[in-house]
């Protein structure tokens, strides 16, 4: 439980330069970079902790949090509420690329094959797109973040660390069978976006284990007409994608549990039950009882 003592007791203190360097020296460092190539990335050498002025931290700033998890665990929705809950930005990065895919901006029709195929995207692409999203949020003066999906490499993890102090990182984790289960019942919105699972997951507890139960989230009746599935949603290309995070982001777990930054949270069922017990790991069952009920 040492890693509970790093998150800040102050949550609601602004200042814009925490996120400064992130967009600042990432987008300066890879401006230049050919978005097809995944071997020429290298971490600049000034983005080290050996130079005090990319290094040091405002006192009083809002937290600066990483969600980690297997695709389809629940990452995006738990981040999001963390979100609304202190008032500081969630940025998906997962969101980015879809809002990518559908614009008609020149990397659209690159991603829509590396999505299709369940691969992942570059280290290039994603901090090209990072840095887009926090030079805009610094425009509009927001402080923190919850970061969604970044990082999800080694590379990644070094270069967040040399440009920005990340306070936490929680690790969200879910049984295999269940994270499968879950992302084949994914239903999207077609109209109004909203995200519904069709799936009810009702595995028994064996071997020492515990059981998971997780409802189904019903669409109300004016979506269910216009519900979709993810085209990368089939049970192949689930697969094909806890296959690659398996071996290309479980060192980025290591990586922040060495430096005692990583808080593991074994999600016990859907969101009625996870809930309260996530804002209890992270102490923050006092900051809106509401909220922890809804």
């Amino acid at each position: 439980m040492a890693v509970l003592s790093r998150i800040p007791k102050t949550l609601t203190r602004t200042t814009t330069s925490s996120i400064k360097p992130l967009s600042s020296y990432i987008s300066r460092s890879f401006s230049s970079t050919t978005l097809n190539s995944e071997t020429d990335l290298k971490v600049p050498s000034f983005l080290s902790c050996n130079s005090p002025p990319l290094c040091q931290e405002p006192k009083d700033r809002n937290v600066q949090w990483v969600f980690l998890g297997c695709p389809g665990v629940g990452k995006g929705t738990y981040a999001s509420r963390l979100s609304s809950l202190l008032g500081i930005p969630h940025i998906a990065t997962g969101d980015l690329v879809r809002e990518e895919l559908n614009s008609s901006g020149t990397l659209s029709s690159q991603l829509k094959e590396i999505v299709n195929q369940g691969k992942l995207v570059s280290d290039e692409i994603i901090i090209s797109l990072l840095s887009k999203r926090l030079e805009a949020g610094e425009a509009k003066g927001e402080s923190g973040f919850i970061l969604d999906g970044f990082p999800r490499t080694i590379r990644q993890a070094e270069i967040l660390e040399g440009v920005t102090d990340i306070d936490l990182v929680v690790n969200l984790k879910l049984r295999e069978e269940a994270l499968l289960a879950k992302c084949l019942g994914r239903r999207i919105c077609s109209h109004c976006g909203g995200n519904y699972n069709i799936a009810c997951i009702d595995i028994k507890g064996e071997n020492g284990k515990p059981g998971i139960y997780m409802a189904p989230l019903p669409a109300p009746p004016q979506c269910v007409p216009n519900l979709i599935q993810r085209a990368d949603d089939t049970e192949e290309v689930v697969k094909e994608r806890l296959r690659i995070y398996n071996e290309t982001s479980r060192p980025v777990e290591e990586f922040y549990r060495i430096r005692r930054k990583l808080l593991e949270f074994d999600l016990p069922g859907g969101i009625p039950e996870a809930w309260p017990k996530l804002l209890e790991a992270l102490n923050l069952g006092h900051k809106d009882k509401h909220i922890a009920a809804a």
